[in-house]
Protein backbone atom coordinates (compact mmCIF):
# COMPACT_ATOMS: atom_id res chain seq x y z
CA UNK A 1 0.00 0.00 0.00
CA UNK A 2 1.29 3.68 -1.06
CA UNK A 3 0.83 5.89 2.08
CA UNK A 4 -0.16 9.38 0.73
CA UNK A 5 0.34 12.75 2.81
CA UNK A 6 -3.07 13.33 3.36
CA UNK A 7 -6.14 11.40 4.45
CA UNK A 8 -6.47 9.13 1.34
CA UNK A 9 -8.26 6.29 0.14
CA UNK A 10 -6.09 3.22 0.20
CA UNK A 11 -8.84 0.70 -1.39
CA UNK A 12 -12.25 -0.08 -2.84
CA UNK A 13 -13.93 -3.37 -2.42
CA UNK A 14 -17.57 -4.81 -3.29
CA UNK A 15 -19.04 -8.20 -3.80
CA UNK A 16 -21.99 -9.19 -5.71
CA UNK A 17 -23.11 -11.71 -2.67
CA UNK A 18 -23.78 -12.15 0.82
CA UNK A 19 -19.68 -13.22 1.78
CA UNK A 20 -17.80 -11.90 4.33
CA UNK A 21 -14.64 -10.58 2.46
CA UNK A 22 -15.06 -8.41 -0.62
CA UNK A 23 -12.90 -7.66 -3.57
CA UNK A 24 -10.46 -4.77 -4.32
CA UNK A 25 -12.00 -2.78 -7.69
CA UNK A 26 -10.71 -0.04 -9.44
CA UNK A 27 -13.54 2.14 -8.76
CA UNK A 28 -16.62 1.91 -7.02
CA UNK A 29 -20.21 3.97 -8.00
CA UNK A 30 -21.75 5.23 -5.10
CA UNK A 31 -25.39 5.62 -5.15
CA UNK A 32 -27.34 8.26 -3.07
CA UNK A 33 -29.55 6.32 -0.35
CA UNK A 34 -28.34 2.97 -1.71
CA UNK A 35 -25.16 2.41 -1.40
CA UNK A 36 -22.22 0.92 -3.56
CA UNK A 37 -23.90 -0.10 -6.99
CA UNK A 38 -22.75 -3.76 -7.20
CA UNK A 39 -22.63 -4.78 -3.79
CA UNK A 40 -24.70 -7.08 -1.67
CA UNK A 41 -25.48 -4.94 0.95
CA UNK A 42 -26.87 -1.68 -1.22
CA UNK A 43 -29.99 -0.76 -1.09
CA UNK A 44 -32.50 1.60 0.72
CA UNK A 45 -33.51 -1.07 3.35
CA UNK A 46 -31.57 -3.51 5.04
CA UNK A 47 -29.83 -6.05 3.37
CA UNK A 48 -27.42 -7.66 6.02
CA UNK A 49 -28.98 -10.75 6.80
CA UNK A 50 -30.01 -10.72 10.60
CA UNK A 51 -31.54 -7.62 10.31
CA UNK A 52 -33.71 -8.36 7.32
CA UNK A 53 -34.80 -11.09 9.11
CA UNK A 54 -36.14 -9.09 12.38
CA UNK A 55 -37.74 -6.20 10.10
CA UNK A 56 -36.57 -6.05 6.23
CA UNK A 57 -38.19 -2.40 6.10
CA UNK A 58 -35.40 -1.30 8.32
CA UNK A 59 -33.96 2.16 6.58
CA UNK A 60 -30.24 0.85 5.50
CA UNK A 61 -27.76 2.82 7.80
CA UNK A 62 -25.05 -0.04 6.87
CA UNK A 63 -24.81 1.37 2.84
CA UNK A 64 -21.09 1.58 3.06
CA UNK A 65 -18.72 0.23 5.26
CA UNK A 66 -15.45 1.59 5.98
CA UNK A 67 -12.33 0.77 7.83
CA UNK A 68 -8.74 2.63 8.37
CA UNK A 69 -5.48 1.00 6.88
CA UNK A 70 -4.26 1.88 10.48
CA UNK A 71 -6.67 -1.12 11.71
CA UNK A 72 -4.56 -3.56 9.17
CA UNK A 73 -1.39 -2.56 10.42
CA UNK A 74 -2.79 -2.62 14.09
CA UNK A 75 -3.95 -6.49 13.10
CA UNK A 76 -1.25 -7.85 11.34
CA UNK A 77 1.41 -6.62 13.98
CA UNK A 78 -0.98 -8.65 16.33
CA UNK A 79 -0.50 -11.67 14.30
CA UNK A 80 -3.06 -11.49 11.56
CA UNK A 81 -2.76 -11.28 7.75
CA UNK A 82 -4.92 -9.67 6.51
CA UNK A 83 -5.39 -7.03 3.23
CA UNK A 84 -8.08 -4.55 2.32
CA UNK A 85 -11.75 -5.87 1.67
CA UNK A 86 -10.90 -9.27 4.04
CA UNK A 87 -13.20 -7.64 6.93
CA UNK A 88 -16.03 -6.98 4.43
CA UNK A 89 -15.39 -3.22 4.18
CA UNK A 90 -15.64 -1.39 0.46
CA UNK A 91 -13.42 1.91 1.63
CA UNK A 92 -9.97 1.34 2.99
CA UNK A 93 -8.88 4.69 4.16
CA UNK A 94 -5.90 6.40 5.42
CA UNK A 95 -4.88 8.91 7.83
CA UNK A 96 -8.44 9.80 9.08
CA UNK A 97 -9.33 8.31 12.72
CA UNK A 98 -12.79 6.66 11.93
CA UNK A 99 -13.54 5.17 15.27
CA UNK A 100 -13.47 9.03 16.65
CA UNK A 101 -15.71 10.25 13.90
CA UNK A 102 -19.14 12.14 15.36
CA UNK A 103 -22.18 10.50 14.12
CA UNK A 104 -23.31 13.34 11.17
CA UNK A 105 -19.75 13.93 10.17
CA UNK A 106 -19.69 13.84 6.28
CA UNK A 107 -16.68 12.73 4.64
CA UNK A 108 -16.27 14.08 0.77
CA UNK A 109 -14.09 11.51 -1.32
CA UNK A 110 -12.65 12.12 -4.37
CA UNK A 111 -14.31 15.42 -6.30
CA UNK A 112 -18.18 14.51 -5.58
CA UNK A 113 -19.10 11.32 -3.52
CA UNK A 114 -20.44 12.11 0.09
CA UNK A 115 -20.99 9.25 2.97
CA UNK A 116 -22.54 10.47 6.25
CA UNK A 117 -21.27 8.34 9.03
CA UNK A 118 -24.21 6.51 11.20
CA UNK A 119 -22.39 4.86 13.08
CA UNK A 120 -19.68 1.94 14.26
CA UNK A 121 -19.96 -1.84 13.06
CA UNK A 122 -20.88 -4.62 14.91
CA UNK A 123 -19.53 -7.27 13.96
CA UNK A 124 -20.34 -11.12 13.59
CA UNK A 125 -18.51 -14.35 14.32
CA UNK A 126 -17.86 -14.57 11.02
CA UNK A 127 -14.76 -12.73 11.03
CA UNK A 128 -13.11 -15.95 12.92
CA UNK A 129 -14.09 -17.90 10.45
CA UNK A 130 -11.56 -15.65 7.87
CA UNK A 131 -9.12 -16.06 10.58
CA UNK A 132 -9.11 -17.68 14.26
CA UNK A 133 -9.83 -15.39 16.82
CA UNK A 134 -10.12 -12.27 14.59
CA UNK A 135 -13.40 -11.10 16.30
CA UNK A 136 -11.91 -11.01 19.85
CA UNK A 137 -9.33 -8.72 18.84
CA UNK A 138 -11.89 -6.20 17.27
CA UNK A 139 -14.83 -6.39 19.64
CA UNK A 140 -13.38 -6.47 23.20
CA UNK A 141 -14.16 -5.26 26.90
CA UNK A 142 -11.84 -2.69 28.18
CA UNK A 143 -10.48 -2.23 31.92
CA UNK A 144 -13.03 -0.07 32.75
CA UNK A 145 -15.97 -2.35 31.26
CA UNK A 146 -16.86 -0.52 27.69
CA UNK A 147 -17.45 -2.74 25.11
CA UNK A 148 -14.68 -1.94 22.18
CA UNK A 149 -15.30 -1.78 19.01
CA UNK A 150 -12.61 -1.29 15.89
CA UNK A 151 -14.40 -3.19 13.12
CA UNK A 152 -14.79 0.14 10.87
CA UNK A 153 -17.83 2.24 10.79
CA UNK A 154 -20.71 2.54 8.75
CA UNK A 155 -22.19 5.22 6.76
CA UNK A 156 -25.41 6.51 3.80
CA UNK A 157 -24.60 7.85 0.45
CA UNK A 158 -25.64 11.81 0.26
CA UNK A 159 -24.03 12.35 -2.78
CA UNK A 160 -23.68 10.06 -5.34
CA UNK A 161 -20.20 9.87 -7.28
CA UNK A 162 -17.12 7.34 -8.41
CA UNK A 163 -14.51 6.59 -5.69
CA UNK A 164 -11.07 4.97 -6.36
CA UNK A 165 -7.56 4.58 -4.57
CA UNK A 166 -5.34 7.95 -4.29
CA UNK A 167 -8.84 10.06 -3.64
CA UNK A 168 -8.51 12.16 -0.71
CA UNK A 169 -11.05 12.65 1.80
CA UNK A 170 -12.22 15.73 3.34
CA UNK A 171 -13.87 16.00 6.54
CA UNK A 172 -16.57 17.86 7.71
CA UNK A 173 -18.02 17.53 11.08
CA UNK A 174 -21.92 18.26 11.87
CA UNK A 175 -22.66 21.12 13.82
CA UNK A 176 -23.42 21.03 17.75
CA UNK A 177 -21.46 18.90 20.01
CA UNK A 178 -19.86 15.58 19.14
CA UNK A 179 -21.67 12.51 19.15
CA UNK A 180 -20.10 9.49 20.09
CA UNK A 181 -20.35 6.74 17.17
CA UNK A 182 -22.76 3.95 18.64
CA UNK A 183 -22.97 0.17 17.00
CA UNK A 184 -25.81 0.24 13.70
Amino acid sequence: MTLLPFPSVISVNKSPTHQLSKVPCPSIRLIVDFGVEGDAHAGKTVKHRSRVANDPNQPNLRQVHLIARELFDEMVSSGFDLHPGQMGENITTQGVDLLRLSRGCRLMIGSEAVIEITGLRNPCHQLNGLLPNLMQALVYTDEQGNVIRKAGIMGIVVQAGIISPGDKILIHKPPGRHIPLDRV
